[in-house]
C-alpha cells in the first residue's frame, strides 16, 4: 500500500478502493432519502419513474425492498469489476461487509437501518494526499464511512492526511428544500411536493451537506456544485480547509446534487458532458475545453422493471464512467453510443457489464474511491 495521492480523475491508476453490495436489501424511505433522490423519484421526464408518494405500494412501511435476484446480480457485477481492476495491475481495497443483522442507525430524533458500503464515492473526497469525509446528506448512509476506517487507518499511517467535515445532527429541518420545491430547476417537469419538516429540539436550522461526488477535482481547481444552502455552507469549509493551495470554483445547480454523471474529466483538455449546454455553466477558465457529448441514451440498453422496483438514477447514469489512464475508459458494456463516441475521440474503451445501475444509484466511478494515481498537482488552466 502506497500514501494516498491523487488530484484528479484520469493520471495512470494505481490503488482504488471498490465498494461493496453484499446485504444490500432495502431502500428506506424517509426524508432525508426523498430530498436527496427527489428529481429521479419526482420528475415526471421518461428518465424516471411514475411514483407519488413512499407509500404507494406498501402503506404498512417506509422500507423499499429490493428483489434478491437484483442484488445477486449487483454482486456479480461489482466483483467483477473489482477483478478486472487488479488484472489491469490496479491494487484494489476493499471495504468492510455490512452485517445482515446490522442494527438501526440512531440520532437525535431518528433512526435508519444502515446499507453497505457500496457507492464510496459519495461520502469522501480524496484531494492529492488528504482524505476528507464529507457529511452526509442520507440518514441511512450516516456511519457508511466506518467500513472504510480499516483502509483509512492505514493510508493514515502511511503519512495521509485524514479530516472528517462537521457532521449533521439531520433533523427535517437540517434540508434546504428549495431545490426540490423548484419545479423549474434543471430536467423540469411537474414534481410532487416534498412533506412538511417536522420541528424537532435539535433543530440548528439548514446544516453542512455535501457528497465528494459533488466535486470535480481538476489539480489546482476543485470545481463543486451547488444546489441548495446545505451544499454552499460545505463548500464554505472546503475553502476554509484548501485554500490557497487549491482554487474552489462553484457551479449552480448543475444537478440536484452529484456532478459525475452530467460532467467528467477523461483527460487534460476533455470532458464528457450529459448536453453541450453543460460548458456555459463551467468557470470561464474550463469553457474552452473540449465537451465530449454522446448520444442519447438507448432505453434497450436498460433492464425493464416493475412498478414496484424504485428506480434511483435517470438513464444518463453511463456517463458514470472510470479513467484507468488518460488513455483508457471502463464504459458500460451495454453503452455502445457512448463506447462508439469515444473510440472516435481517441480513447481506449474497456467494456464492463454493470447491469442494475439505475436501480443502485450509481455507476463505476460511483462504486469506486481511487486513492493512489501518478502525478503531481498541475495547474491545467
Amino acid at each position: 500500500m502506497l500514501s494516498v495521492n491523487t488530484h484528479n480523475d484520469w493520471d495512470p491508476l494505481k490503488e482504488i478502493i471498490v465498494g461493496s453490495a453484499e446485504n444490500y436489501t432495502s431502500h428506506d424511505r424517509e426524508l432525508s432519502f426523498d430530498v436527496f433522490f427527489h428529481e429521479n423519484l419526482f420528475r415526471s421526464d421518461w428518465a424516471y419513474p411514475r411514483l407519488k408518494s413512499a407509500t404507494e405500494f406498501d402503506t404498512s412501511s417506509r422500507s423499499w425492498k429490493i428483489k434478491e435476484k437484483y442484488v445477486q446480480e449487483l454482486s456479480e457485477d461489482v466483483e467483477n469489476l473489482a477483478g478486472l481492476l487488479q488484472s489491469l495491475g490496479v491494487v484494489v481495497h476493499r471495504p468492510m461487509t455490512l452485517p445482515p443483522d446490522s442494527n438501526f442507525i440512531s440520532g437525535f430524533g431518528w433512526q435508519a437501518p444502515p446499507v453497505p458500503a457500496l457507492n464510496i464515492r459519495d461520502n469522501t473526497l480524496i484531494v492529492g494526499n488528504r482524505i476528507i469525509e464529507t457529511p452526509p446528506a442520507i440518514r441511512s448512509r450516516y456511519l457508511e464511512t466506518r467500513l472504510l476506517s480499516p483502509i483509512f487507518n492505514e493510508y493514515f499511517k502511511r503519512g495521509a492526511e485524514w479530516a472528517t467535515m462537521p457532521r449533521p445532527i439531520l433533523t427535517d429541518r437540517s434540508f434546504d428544500l428549495s431545490y426540490a420545491r423548484d419545479t423549474e430547476s434543471t430536467l423540469g417537469g411537474p414534481s410532487e411536493p416534498i412533506e412538511n419538516p417536522k420541528e424537532s429540539p435539535f433543530d440548528l436550522g439548514y446544516e453542512m451537506i455535501l457528497d465528494g461526488a459533488q466535486c470535480l477535482r481538476l489539480g489546482k481547481d476543485i470545481i463543486i456544485n451547488v444546489a441548495n444552502e446545505n451544499h454552499r455552507l460545505a463548500v464554505e469549509w472546503l475553502k476554509r480547509y484548501l485554500e490557497p493551495e487549491y482554487t474552489i470554483h462553484t457551479v449552480y445547480r448543475m444537478s440536484d446534487n452529484h456532478i459525475d454523471s452530467m460532467l467528467l474529466a477523461l483527460c487534460p483538455g476533455v470532458f464528457l458532458a450529459r448536453h453541450p449546454d453543460i460548458k456555459k455553466m463551467m468557470p470561464k477558465k474550463f469553457q474552452s475545453w473540449k465537451y465530449i457529448v454522446p448520444p442519447e441514451p438507448d432505453r434497450n440498453s436498460f433492464p425493464q422493471y416493475n412498478d414496484d422496483d424504485l428506480v434511483l438514477t435517470s438513464p444518463y447514469i453511463d456517463l458514470n464512467v472510470l479513467s484507468i489512464s488518460p488513455e483508457r475508459v471502463l464504459v458500460n458494456e451495454s453503452c455502445i453510443g457512448l463506447i462508439r463516441e469515444l473510440e472516435k475521440n481517441g480513447f481506449e474503451t474497456i467494456p464492463v457489464k454493470h447491469r442494475h445501475r439505475r436501480l443502485f444509484g450509481g455507476g463505476f466511478h460511483c462504486f469506486t474511491l481511487d486513492t493512489v494515481r501518478e502525478g503531481t498537482i498541475e495547474d491545467y488552466s
